[in-house]
């Protein structure tokens, strides 16, 4: 009788990092990469104080207090980007104490333990935690207010959630529903949720976020936003500066009779929007331009001319509405044009070819007629391309009855309907469409802003778009799968709190950088100059600084550091850090 073999137990590992030893002695590393940077500004920005204060209070079976284990994640997401069941293997490389934990706690942390802190966020006040935290940073940072940009974006994720088609008390929170909606990342196969976001022009640091269910339309979250950041920045005076949902007759009178300001494009379904590019189109020269300012590259060569429309215009509530021409934007137009015709009449193609099949599934003119214009709105080219669908009967004999035809074999006609399609471009509407190539309208209350003002705030709202591609990119947070809605929620406000880290490590070093007598560092791979930094390279550059102690039988260790390159010694110095003390 065999005696079984039982799998051999693996230990888990007694020391954390990497570990060689020889001739006696045993060196130790760990990575340090940037935490001490990272760690600078999660000191100053007192965020662990913060969770302290509004997380529930933790148990006596609690090894790791949450508070820290969240901050992990946050450092985590920030640094490394490791899938949440990776987190413990991503903290043994690194010095425990730069992570804010003792070695021997390096073991508990595991994806269940990631989930519980998530648990115990979400249990929290996230709202009003946020605008603690943010409250703070704005007076420690010396951020300015005056103006702030807000957009939100979709938060895709893989599976059913059939559990999750509704929102739902869970204690005293709402659990929001993961439903289909109009999907900003073009997967209407996926569920979502909406992420809202505001940033400040200073800097483009991230100040408010919240969450809504994935059916939600971004024009019922402003007048709900705009209160919060009314209470965050304690005035209303502000310009809150937005995309074309914010353009509802409900949402901008809230804001004006609150007496606050701002600025958002006018839709393209608005009336005001058509009357203009109509008269426009009639007679291009009855309408005066005034030209702005021009934007420049590198070699100084012209890339985009800005103009505004010197009519004074109103909208139907009575706000101010300037409209602009740049002629960058028309060549985008005038290309985007082109494109979607193209690929109109390359699925209009198809559709002949399909329609002229033995076989064809389009028997009667009504699936043809669907079919054309579910290409036409697909593309959104209907008003450029003009369809026209011929029909003709096609007589077919078959056989009266089963089996080989033979000499007396019956036959019956049959009568069909064949359906062809023809197409062209409508050359005149076109034409008429390339005159009013690179218009756009905006909306504001602010009556005495110049002209140029309001563009230029206008055009820094790519700023919460680049945000949204930090937090897409950087962070990988879409598709997300986790099995909790609950702890998605609390994820987000993790990942917020990660984006503001990140901004606010930018926004220092591009401040130290202007204040220095420097117009770049040599951030860039082959040591090219850079002179707008950004946290990535910046965490890239520290990636190579490790931590190493040497031990030699019960002789005192010795401990050392990477020493730093003259470019991570000037970043230390302007982030506060002594360069012979970083990582120690």
């Amino acid at each position: 009788m065999k005696r079984k073999h039982s799998k051999p137990t693996i230990p888990p590992p007694t020391h954390r990092g990497s570990r060689a030893r020889a001739g006696g002695q045993t060196l130790r590393t760990w990575t340090i990469g940037a935490l001490p940077l990272v760690n600078q500004l999660l000191e100053r920005a007192q965020l662990e104080e913060f969770l302290q204060r509004h997380l529930p209070r933790d148990g006596r079976r609690m090894v790791i207090p949450t508070s820290r284990g969240l901050l992990l994640l946050l450092r985590n997401i920030l640094m490394s980007r490791e899938p949440i069941y990776g987190l413990g293997e991503w903290a043994e490389r690194f010095a425990p104490d730069l992570l804010g934990l003792r070695e021997a706690d390096l073991e508990h942390m595991n994806d269940d333990r990631v989930g519980r802190c998530l648990d115990r966020l979400f249990q929290a006040d996230i709202p009003r935690l946020v605008l603690d935290v943010v409250r703070h940073v704005v007076r420690e940072f010396e951020l300015s207010l005056d103006e702030l940009h807000n957009d939100s974006t979709t938060i895709s994720f893989y599976g059913a959630y059939e559990s999750a088609n509704e929102e739902k008390k869970r204690g005293t929170k709402q659990r929001l529903a993961v439903l289909f909606g109009h999907s900003k990342d073009h997967r209407p196969d996926l569920k979502q949720l909406l992420y809202i976001l505001t940033v400040t022009e200073d800097g483009g640091v991230p100040i408010y976020f919240t969450s809504a269910s994935g059916n939600v339309t971004d024009d019922t979250t402003h007048r709900e936003t705009w209160d919060l950041l009314r209470q965050l920045v304690g005035r209303t005076d502000f310009l809150y500066v937005a995309d074309c949902k914010l353009a509802t007759r409900e949402n901008l009178q809230y804001i004006h009779n609150q007496g606050g300001r701002f600025i958002t494009i006018l839709p393209r379904t608005r009336r005001e929007d058509r009357d203009f590019r109509q008269r426009l189109a009639a007679d291009p020269d009855a309408l005066p331009w005034d030209h702005l300012y021009d934007v420049l590259d590198d070699d100084h060569a012209v890339v985009d001319r800005l103009r505004v429309c010197g009519e004074a215009s109103l909208s139907v509530e009575g706000y101010r509405l300037l409209w602009y021409h740049s002629t960058q934007k028309a060549q985008r137009d005038a290309q985007a044009r082109a494109r979607m015709t193209e690929r109109v009449c390359s699925e209009l193609a198809d559709l002949q070819t399909r329609l002229q099949a033995p076989r064809t599934r389009f028997r009667d003119r009504g699936k043809v007629e669907a079919a054309v214009a579910e290409i036409l709105q697909r593309r959104d080219a209907a008003r450029w391309v003009t369809v026209s669908i011929e029909e003709a009967a096609r007589e077919e004999f078959k056989q009266a009855t089963r089996g080989r035809p033979g000499k007396d074999t019956q036959y019956v006609k049959q009568v069909r309907m064949r359906y062809r399609i023809t197409w062209e471009l409508d050359a005149p509407r076109i034409q008429q469409d390339e005159i009013t190539d690179g218009v756009f309208p905006l909306i504001t209350n602010q009556h005495e802003m110049p002209a140029e003002d309001v563009l230029k705030a206008y055009k820094r709202q790519p700023l919460i778009e680049k945000r949204f591609s930090q937090f897409k990119s950087d962070f990988e947070v879409a598709p997300v799968y986790l099995k909790e809605v609950t702890r998605i929620q609390a994820l987000l406000c993790v990942y917020f709190f990660g984006l503001m880290i990140q901004t606010l490590l930018e926004r220092e070093l591009r401040q130290a950088l202007a204040a220095s007598d420097f117009d770049t560092i040599p951030l860039y791979p082959e040591h090219r100059d850079c002179s707008a930094p950004t946290t990535r390279r910046v965490l890239d550059i520290f990636e190579t600084v490790q931590r190493h102690k040497l031990t030699h039988g019960s002789n005192q260790p010795q401990t050392f550091v990477t020493q730093l390159t003259p470019l991570q010694r000037q970043i230390a110095t302007w982030f506060g850090i002594k360069p012979r003390e970083y990582g120690r």
